[in-house]
């Protein structure tokens, strides 16, 4: 089944929401085995692409 571009625009920007969230907020926060501030930073980047990959298939449809 194929995923309409707006569900991907939509994930995306939750995903890149969270991962901002992550990044600004749990800076003092020391986990044993990864950085939250990492964490976030990867979840930005990732929701950035599935957001970009949304808007050029809305786009190319």
């Amino acid at each position: 089944m194929r995923q309409r571009p707006e569900r991907n625009v939509w994930e995306g920007s939750a995903t890149l929401l969270v991962g901002l969230a992550l990044w600004l907020f749990t800076g003092g926060v020391e986990l044993p085995v990864v950085s939250l501030t990492k964490v976030g930073v990867a979840m930005m980047c990732f929701g950035g692409a599935q957001t970009l990959w949304g808007l050029f298939r809305s786009a190319r449809t």
